[in-house]
């Protein structure tokens, strides 16, 4: 019998959609402290080279300039997402175009901008490198030639394998069943190359920040999506214990995996502490494209072996992401090992995944943490070969597709696995099979899966009963536009028995709450919500256990609802939450709950699960379709109609559920035919979005959401989260449906016009 909720399971509205509509919210560019300055960043105008000197003099002598910091003006610590790879500002060389190597604070922005323009750098240039592929290579110059004597953060675990003496930063492996056994059992094989570009997360809120460091103790107000890690990274950085650093996370304009990592902060906390102010600092858009961070660009050759029946026996991937001037491409790279090879039944995988330093701009994890790389080859596939099969390619889908019970790609068995049911739902809304109105017009649909995050995942909760009965819940993860602050009010109302108007949510503020590793890989619903509802559990019990008292009777009698404790079947005796708390306040102290969750283990969530039989919980199945247009005279492609179907587990806020699937539509249609980061020589020639194209609303298409759910036993009333999955398959979507409208295939991302304008003259027509 489907159980009946009161709060979760309704599109409510976003707690602060008022606050955040009349402008009454804080964003970090809306932060100002009394005696703030503003901070400026100097950057190397070349990709590589060697410092040889730095003179701020002529800035120093500015008039309103209060502090000039370089290299020698910090502790030499080093820090970094995955391997500490990166100082504050350069010490010895840049690495690329963008690298800092001095800031300056003054008493407003324009004249902080004029004096990090009369620092003078002198710089010996050196050999760059920009391809991963030539970075490889044994003559190629090395990016970090002291790359073995730097340490691993702590997500790591000693799982860092890099190749000594080279650009290769990382190269991990994972393989199920024999690969080679699975080729020889196999009648045909197939084998191909795709390459994607690197793009830019294009959240509209640059990086703010506000630093306030006095009397050993930071204070920083930023937009990021990890109050606590960037909390250990800034007490790492300027030697202090943690308690002495304060983190608190503004209200977040987007961040899709671009605001994890520490950006300005290091730069502002320096800044104050010279000047002894408070320091703001704000990107500008050149500076977001240029010197932020980008995704992991990879070449992905895929080889897979195939029956003549149209099963899948074997898979091969070998994986080369390019990595950048640091490696904060390290988990995308990871999460290759667990998610490349599709959400099919294949008993024979092998992948290989490899990251790779270059004088680019770095490549930190943007949503899908580097699945969309790995879908583009595996999708796109799938459709060339029912095609040369002569097999319907949703039904070759279907065939392969993993079903409940199976052994998954981890070499576990799979549970909760929708994929087929998904694949369906996609097929019919699409109208696969049915005539094309017009010629040109093509359709496609792809199944998708995502891991779930299980390495150093945890998340930590404390619920409160306040004097008047209402709740208060201190949850660590950010709220960066998902609408999760929503989401985790509602688990507690939900577990409660109270409204929604009863919770009250702070969050991202390390001062008040417990750990949380953050927000990112569509973790919090299922990681935090579940601490939630432990947390509630535990306040529940507290409640329980003094009610007991107050009312004489066992604890095992009682229930909890509408805030208050009565006796089950007997609701009339009763002692309300006002009443409990007024109680405790003055006789038993105060009632607080406390709850964690999170997946266990070390990095990348596959060796610490060597001999585990279950696979971790969590996994995201979906399925998506689209409909386009080829005009062959440009070569542009118009997605007409887009579905895009999700087992989300549990829509605790359907509005919320539609909201991240949509936006994860836009991202991946954005991602397969418009976005791309052009270099020429390490610089980025279109670094605004004058230059880098990505879709206005006269591009988006009808997009249909369709939510599946399939309860998930360890989620929060059954929910598994959606944020990165609704972006994975729409490239290898259009593409497959580009085919499909004019017989051309395109391997390489974006799919610009000159690319099917070249496609369709080489194919005649």
């Amino acid at each position: 019998m489907e159980q009946e909720f009161k709060v979760i399971g309704y599109p409510i509205p976003r707690l602060d959609s008022r606050e955040i509509v009349t402008g009454k919210v804080t964003f970090g560019v809306d932060v100002a402290l009394p005696g703030m300055l503003f901070g400026k960043v100097v950057r190397s105008p070349i990709p590589h080279g060697r410092i040889l000197s730095i003179d701020v003099s002529e800035a120093e002598r500015l008039p309103g300039v209060v502090a000039v910091v370089t290299a020698k003006d910090v502790l030499g610590n080093r820090f970094g997402f995955a391997l500490k790879d990166e100082t504050v500002f350069a010490v010895d060389k840049v690495r690329y175009i963008g690298d800092a190597v001095a800031a300056v604070a003054a008493s407003d922005e324009k004249t902080a901008e004029k004096a990090a323009g009369l620092i003078r750098v002198e710089y010996d240039e050196l050999p760059a490198v920009f391809d991963p592929v030539e970075a490889m290579r044994g003559d190629a110059p090395l990016v970090h030639p002291a790359m073995s004597t730097y340490e691993t953060a702590r997500l790591l675990k000693g799982a860092w394998k890099p190749v000594s003496g080279s650009n290769i930063v990382h190269r991990a492996e994972f393989a199920k069943g024999d690969v080679e056994k699975g080729f020889k059992e196999a009648d045909l094989i197939f084998e191909d190359i795709f390459t994607t570009s690197q793009i830019h997360h294009c959240y509209i809120e640059p990086h703010a920040v506000v630093a306030k460091a006095d009397f050993e103790r930071i204070t920083v107000w930023s937009c990021t999506q990890q109050p606590f890690p960037l909390r250990s990274c800034l007490a790492g950085i300027f030697g202090l214990p943690e308690s002495k650093v304060r983190v608190i996370s503004t209200k977040v304009g987007g961040g899709f995996g671009g605001k994890i990592a520490p950006r300005l902060e290091p730069y502002a906390v320096a800044l104050s502490m010279k000047s002894g102010r408070p320091v703001k600092m704000v990107m500008t858009r050149i500076e977001e494209f240029s010197a932020s961070a980008g995704s992991a660009p990879a070449i992905t050759t895929i080889k897979t072996g195939v029956r003549n029946d149209g099963r899948l026996v074997a898979r091969e991937m070998i994986l080369v992401y390019d990595g950048g001037a640091y490696a904060e491409g390290l988990p995308p790279s990871n999460r290759a090992l667990k998610d490349s090879s599709g959400p099919y039944n294949i008993p024979h995988i092998k992948i290989i995944s490899t990251l790779v330093y270059t004088n680019k701009l770095r490549a930190t994890p943007l949503r899908g943490l580097g699945v969309p790389e790995a879908m583009w080859a595996v999708e796109s596939q799938m459709d060339m070969i029912a095609r040369k099969l002569g097999v319907d390619p949703v039904e070759f889908r279907l065939m392969n597709a993993l079903d409940e019970g199976d052994i998954g790609p981890t070499g576990e068995v799979v549970r909760s696995v929708s994929v087929k049911s998904c694949l369906r739902k996609a097929a019919d809304a699409i109208g696969w099979g049915a005539s094309k109105d017009r010629p040109l017009r093509g359709r496609a649909v792809v199944a998708i899966h995502k891991s779930p995050t299980t390495y150093g995942s945890m998340s930590g909760v404390v619920v409160s009963v306040n004097e008047d009965g209402s709740i208060g819940l201190f949850v660590g993860a950010s709220d960066i536009g998902q609408g999760s602050d929503t989401v985790l009010a509602q688990i507690a109302a939900e577990e409660l028995g109270v409204s929604l108007n009863e919770v009250s949510i702070t969050s991202g503020d390390t001062a008040s709450s417990p750990f949380d590793q953050g927000t990112f890989s569509s973790r919090v619903t299922l990681y935090t919500g579940t601490a939630v509802r432990n947390a509630v559990q535990d306040v529940k019990k507290r409640l329980k256990e003094i009610a007991s008292r107050m009312l004489e009777v066992s604890e095992d009698d009682l229930d909890v609802g509408s805030k208050c404790v009565f006796v089950a079947g007997v609701p009339e005796k009763r002692v309300s939450f006002q009443d409990i708390a007024a109680h405790c306040h003055t006789y038993e102290g105060v009632i607080l709950g406390k709850g964690w969750a999170g997946g266990q283990g070390d990095w990348p969530g596959l060796a610490h699960r060597k001999g585990a039989k279950e696979a971790a919980p969590g996994w995201k199945y979906g399925a998506q379709a689209v409909e386009v247009e080829v005009e062959p005279e440009t070569g542009i492609v118009r997605v007409l109609k887009l579905v895009s179907v999700h087992d989300v587990g549990r829509a605790i806020n359907p509005l919320a559920v539609k909201g991240q699937i949509e936006g994860g539509a836009i991202m991946g249609m954005s991602f397969g035919l418009f976005e791309e980061l052009v270099y020429d020589q390490g610089k980025i020639l279109n670094p605004t979005f004058m230059d880098y194209k990505i879709p206005t609303a006269m591009e988006i298409p009808v997009i249909i959401p369709i939510v599946v759910e399939q309860p998930l036993p360890q989620g929060p009333f059954g929910a598994k989260g959606i944020g990165e999955l609704s972006i994975l398959g729409i490239a290898p979507a259009i593409a497959n449906a580009i085919y499909d409208a004019v017989g051309v295939r395109i391997k390489d991302l974006p799919l610009k016009p000159e690319r099917i304008l070249a496609a369709l003259e080489e194919k005649g027509g």
